[in-house]
């Protein structure tokens, strides 16, 4: 497994990285994901992912209420040491007025309620899970640090951030001397490159790091969905929650699919392990967060490195996937003597 630092920090983390929303499968939106709530089953997943040197694993509080970051503690149980575990909160999880937020109120009760599910003392990253418009994030911060000076946090990051919200959040830390966002939890794939108009440029300039989540767009790249083909039987498109995930324009998705599946024949490699390997070619990535519903899923997107894509490859995997940029982007590509691309 190749290791990576995570943006400006000292911290080394896997190019892939298990994302433990398949664990619990407590509502509807989550079963979508996938629904392991055995904790036999779950602590093989983990030892999968340990054996292969995958040793971060993500979470979050809202994921199926709770539940996935119980099952993700007792999978870790007597090997805490050996993983790094990534959580994050703001979303609403409670009925109450303060139960959502990134206040210092609803940040302190929702690491303690983490913290206790994980059957830890600690969190290795926790990530704001999106922006709160409504906090200061003077205030925002400010706990954050203290979470970090209490050894409760090693590292903080944000996720879903805009760039003005990433770039003002970095200038307060800076200010006061506070912890910084050293990574930035983002959606990107072959299938949507937005994250390369502003937020990559950033992260470069600023030393923090991507962690991509559904690096198979949403599970469209996992080479079951072609043109004239009906939806995979199992699939998270089959369900609800699909309508709350990017869209995709069917053409756009048809051509870079095709162009998956010419590099696939080149390398002997599948769909998703070539869009995984791609994703790992790019600047800032530090590591991509897949999920997978069982065993076998989850060796084959292991699968996805050790090996490396052609120039060429890469090349044609580009030009299927590029996607007009919207203004200001597309005018300051007409000027790259002074705006070069990020690399």
């Amino acid at each position: 497994m190749e290791y990576r630092l995570l943006g400006g920090s000292g911290l080394k983390v896997p190019v892939l990285s298990f994302g433990a929303g398949t664990f619990g499968g407590g509502s509807e939106f989550f079963k979508g994901w996938g629904a392991t709530d055995n904790i036999d089953e779950a602590r093989r997943m983990v030892d999968i992912c340990l054996e292969a040197g995958v040793n971060l694993f993500d979470t979050a509080d809202v994921y199926s209420d709770g539940e996935s970051e119980m099952v993700l503690g007792k999978a870790l149980e007597g090997r805490r040491d050996r993983a790094l575990i990534s959580t994050k909160s703001t979303f609403r999880l409670g009925d109450g007025p303060n139960d959502v937020g990134s206040s210092r109120y609803h940040l302190r009760r929702s690491l303690e309620a983490s913290l206790r599910r994980l059957g830890t003392d600690h969190v290795d990253i926790y990530h704001l899970h999106g922006f709160d418009a409504m906090t200061p994030v003077e205030e925002v911060l400010d706990t954050l640090n203290t979470f970090v000076r209490e050894g409760k946090v090693r590292y903080i990051a944000c996720s879903n951030f805009s760039g003005w919200h990433l770039m003002k959040s970095l200038a307060v830390s800076d200010r006061y001397g506070w912890s910084r966002y050293v990574a930035h939890q983002v959606y990107y794939s072959l299938i949507c490159r937005q994250y390369e108009w502003e937020l990559m440029p950033l992260g470069l300039d600023q030393k923090v790091g991507a962690l991509v989540w559904s690096p198979l767009g949403w599970g469209r790249l996992t080479g079951k969905i072609r043109r004239g083909q009906p939806l995979p039987e199992v699939s998270r498109l089959r369900y609800q929650n699909a309508e709350y995930g990017p869209q995709v324009a069917d053409e756009h998705l048809y051509a870079v699919v095709d162009a998956l599946d010419a590099v696939a024949a080149e390398t002997g490699k599948t769909v998703p392990q070539v869009a995984l390997n791609w994703l790992l070619t790019r600047p800032t990535v530090s590591s991509l967060i897949f999920g997978a519903r069982n065993e076998e899923q989850l060796r084959q997107n292991l699968a996805a490195v050790g090996w490396s894509l052609t120039a060429g490859q890469v090349a044609a995997l580009d030009k299927a996937s590029a996607q007009p940029p919207i203004y200001p982007y597309w005018h300051q590509r007409q000027f790259t003597e002074r705006n070069p691309a990020p690399v």
